[in-house]
């Protein structure tokens, strides 16, 4: 990237600066009007200069030709003006001054609103340069990037570079331009008052900036430090487990609040040298306007000043220090956005990058990957010349089974990124089908080759499209845009190409369908589930189901079929025996099993204000509470709740499973709670904070009868809460409708989940085997009804979280290794991606995917040697260096170091 921010901006908006640029140069003549027609207001207008006597008038706007008396031998007229009287050219001259100032105002409004759009086209630009540059930094170089500093860099510390590109040329032309403009009609008008005016605006422009280096330098440092501590903010997020289990949250603290007192000293010095300098530039500014007062009252006096050239030189300057200290913070912005942007810069330049033809949208992969996979004197060097690899070379054929063993630390997970493209060897060579792999570009290495590692990143999308994922190469299938939304495109597609950014289309179908083997989306579904099932992940997907919704006006077939299944589980329970094991909603009884706020709302939210969190702060739900006569009662209750936690609790250590069956108050609220019973067992709950008794109505709120047993909830209770659910239905059907889907016997819950809608109810508490008995019961239901491939097609619609934190490690690498075989590679590279598994699981899936690519190549790093059996050739290496290569009935032999490490295992 080009190192000079200005070369930069002028390489990418030349166009579009010159034209901004002709835009302020045609203002000028009209700033210049703008200051000169004061004088003639005051001469003219109000002390009738030129007027001889009354009824005598003055010609207003004449126009001489410029120069016609020096081109012709006298003057040439061009429009001979509007004869006026006194009267009437003052308000002519009035007017037209009005008229300037709106001209001027005009062109300030197009002139900022282009080079606004101008800095932020070209800040889009820059943008989408370093998040290119991002995709295209080697893995290594990836490894040692810490993610918070570069979203940070990208989304923070370029920000102010776009509010000054647009100023980058523009400002210092029109504000320059402008106070030329008011210093050469503060000369023309009085020579010794226009040099003393540059002779102190010249001070300032030389000596303001030199003060304001060091605080150029300490914003640099500061920009540092406030990086960092974002970078050490992401570490804390990162190793939040690591942290807690060791217990050194207290350093972690100690080290944080170093980091801010650094920030803290530098923002003080920078504060207190920013405001001496502004003390110094207005005590500048201030000390011109009294040497006119005084100068220019003598010279207006002594007759060399007319007093509306006084006045005119007075207003052009009160306009000028505006214009020149604006020009001096733009120098000041200028130094410091050149900082950021060489600190910005420095850290997008890595000594590699890829190059941006490797990745191009136009590469075509090409025919499959066959032939011999060929590495030959690979060394491999890290960033301190440490040797990873050292000389390592060995054949086999693409389309083979190959496992690649050796201990901890032998190098095995670098050969499987060199074998992958991901890595490039210090020296050597890899090649596969006689084609180097560091020249091959990324639509070969990305579609015919596919790498599982030990950690899966997974984005914050669906299972389905975290599977899909592998696929987004190219858009397949553009979208079909009319009218307006054609129109919108044009343009968008207009500004991508002036921001230099791609006109891909984010709204495209960039499923490769083909390479999956399918012919398009009707069949794509199908083989997901199929691929999950190889991985077995068809359970957990079919759990994730049951905890989806549907929506019914899009699938009232399916919709329909659960409403079969609720009743078909009904009686599958009555026939064993189980009906207890599900207690059903209904409208005349009061569930135990439900908490008490389930059975008041009798329903599911679908508005965040009536969830379990914000009920006890829900004006309408409050409200009915207070109509039923219940808030008292049900802060009492919570008090009693609270206090019956604090005694349960008193002595038991933090994480006891008590914390789990009374979910009422965690361990960290446990002293808060002790506080506000003593306080309302003492002073009663008058004496309590608003706060304090939300919280306390808030406890109720998830009491479970069958569950806690606290015994709070009897016949009589019962009934109000019943008549309070039915006054909460009347009143959220006048003033809320759909804010809660209620529960009904014969319709579809649409904001319930699957499973929810099945039940129609909840799962007894107290009874042994209860969920187990249920949940087999609802997977026989939903395979008798054939809706078991529905449930899992829900299931693929489940998000995944943030890295896909809200599956488990196990999960996390199953996904990650389905991803990677629905490509259909020619050669699957897997990097001891199932090390966080047991061994009978891994032994499971090492079988299948061999068994599914049994014509197709697999490079398998193992961690455990004795499953090469299964493999057609191994290579095996110790300390960076192959020591043996063969097959597996070869190398099983006494004195091999094959059989050493099969033997340690």
């Amino acid at each position: 990237m080009e190192r000079n921010i200005f070369k930069y901006i002028w390489h990418h908006s030349r166009a579009d600066q010159i034209a901004i640029l002709i835009l302020v140069l045609v203002s000028m003549p009209f700033y210049f009007m703008s200051l000169d027609i004061p004088k003639s207001i005051v001469n003219k207008g109000i002390q009738g200069q030129g007027f001889v006597g009354v009824g005598s008038t003055q010609s207003f706007m004449a126009f001489d030709l410029p120069f016609g008396e020096t081109l012709f031998g006298e003057k040439v007229t061009l429009f001979s003006g509007f004869d006026l009287e006194q009267q009437g050219l003052l308000l002519a001259l009035s007017f037209t001054f009005l008229a300037l100032v709106l001209i001027n105002g005009l062109f300030k409004f197009v002139i900022n609103t282009q080079k606004g759009r101008l800095g932020e086209r070209m800040l889009r630009r820059l943008r989408y340069e370093l998040s290119d540059r991002i995709l295209r930094f080697p893995v290594l170089q990836i490894r040692r990037v810490k993610q918070a500093e570069m979203a940070t860099m990208i989304k923070d510390e370029v920000e102010p570079l776009g509010g000054f590109i647009g100023d980058a040329f523009v400002t210092p032309a029109f504000l320059g331009g402008q106070a030329i403009t008011a210093l050469v009609f503060i000369i023309v008008q009085s020579a010794w008052l226009g040099l003393i005016a540059a002779a102190i605006v010249l001070v300032q422009a030389v000596l303001i900036p030199r003060l304001r280096r060091r605080i150029l330098i300490l914003g640099r440092e500061r920009q540092l430090t406030a990086r960092q501590l974002a970078g050490r903010i992401g570490e804390l997020v990162d190793g939040a487990v690591e942290i807690q289990a060791n217990d050194t949250s207290n350093w972690e603290r100690s080290d944080i609040t170093a980091r801010l007192g650094r920030i803290f000293k530098i923002r003080y010095e920078i504060y207190q040298r920013k405001f001496f300098v502004k003390f110094l530039n207005n005590l500048l500014a201030q000390f011109t306007p009294f040497i006119f007062y005084a100068g220019g009252g003598l010279l207006a006096l002594q007759g060399q000043l007319d007093i509306g050239a006084l006045v005119a030189v007075i207003a052009a300057y009160k306009d000028l220090p505006g214009p020149v200290k604006e020009l001096i913070d733009w120098d000041q912005r200028r130094a410091d956005v050149q900082i950021k942007y060489d600190q910005v810069i420095e850290q997008f330049q890595p000594p590699v990058l890829i190059d941006p033809d490797a990745q191009s949208i136009d590469n075509d992969p090409g025919p499959p990957l066959t032939g011999e996979i060929v590495m030959q004197g690979v060394v491999l060097v890290d960033e301190s010349d440490f040797k990873l690899l050292e000389s390592v070379s060995f054949t086999c054929e693409a389309n083979q089974h190959v496992a690649v063993v050796g201990p901890s630390g032998s190098g095995k997970e670098q050969v499987a990124l060199l074998l992958a493209g991901l890595i490039a060897p210090s020296n050597g060579s890899v090649k596969i089908d006689g084609r180097e792999v560091t020249e091959m570009p990324s639509a070969v290495t990305g579609r015919r080759l596919a790498y599982v590692g030990q950690e899966t990143y997974h984005f914050p999308l669906s299972v389905r499209e975290n599977l899909v994922y592998g696929l987004k190469h190219v858009p397949i299938i553009l979208p079909d845009y009319e009218g307006k939304a054609a129109h919108d495109h044009a343009r968008e597609i207009a500004e991508d190409k002036r921001a230099g950014n791609p006109t891909f289309d984010a709204n495209a179908d960039w499923i490769d369908y083909q390479s999956a083997g399918v012919d398009g989306p009707a069949d794509m579904t199908e083989l997901l589930i199929e691929v999950l099932k190889l991985v077995e992940l068809e359970e957990d997907t079919y759990r994730f189901g049951l905890t989806g919704t549907v929506d019914p006006v899009e699938n009232p077939d399916v919709s329909q079929a659960i409403l079969t299944a609720r009743e078909a589980l009904l009686a599958l329970l009555e026939e064993g025996g189980h009906d207890d094991l599900v207690v059903r909603f209904s409208t005349q009884d009061y569930n135990g099993n439900a908490s008490l706020a389930e059975n008041i709302l009798f329903g599911t939210p679908t508005q965040d204000s009536f969830g379990n969190e914000a009920l006890a702060s829900n004006p309408l739900f409050l409200s009915v509470l207070d109509e039923a006569g219940l808030t008292r009662d049900l802060e009492k209750m919570g008090l009693s709740i609270a206090k019956t936690m604090v005694e349960i609790f008193a002595d038991l250590p933090a994480g006891h499973p008590f914390f789990d069956q009374f979910s009422f108050i965690s361990d960290d609220d446990l002293p808060d709670f002790r506080s506000l019973v003593s306080k309302g067992e003492s002073a009663g709950l008058d004496a309590l904070s608003k706060e304090d008794l939300r919280r306390l109505l808030g406890l109720p709120l998830e009491y479970v009868e069958a569950r806690h047993r606290l015994g709070l909830i009897d016949q009589g209770m019962e009934q109000r809460l019943l008549a309070a659910r039915r006054s909460f239905a009347d009143r959220l059907e006048a003033e809320n409708p759909g804010a809660v889907e209620f529960y009904r016997g014969d319709t579809y819950n649409a904001a319930a989940s699957l499973q929810d809608n099945i039940l129609f109810g909840r799962v007894a508490y107290g009874k042994a085997q209860a969920e187990e008995i249920v949940g087999q019961a609802i997977t026989k239901v939903l395979d008798d009804l054939g809706l078991r491939q529905t449930v899992m097609e829900i299931g693929l619609n489940y998000y995944v979280g943030v890295g896909g934190k809200r599956l488990n490690a196990v999960q996390r690498q199953k996904l990650g290794l389905a991803r990677a075989i629905l490509k259909q590679p020619d050669i699957l590279i897997v990097n001891e991606a199932l090390s966080v598994m047991d061994g009978a699981t891994q032994d499971r899936l090492l079988e299948r995917v061999l068994d599914h690519r049994s014509q197709q190549g697999v490079m398998w790093t193992l961690q455990r040697p004795s499953k090469a059996e299964d493999f057609q050739r191994l290579v095996v290496l110790r300390g960076g260096r192959v020591m043996e290569q063969g097959s597996y009935e070869e190398l099983d032999q006494p004195g091999t170091v094959f059989s050493e490490l099969k033997a340690a295992e």
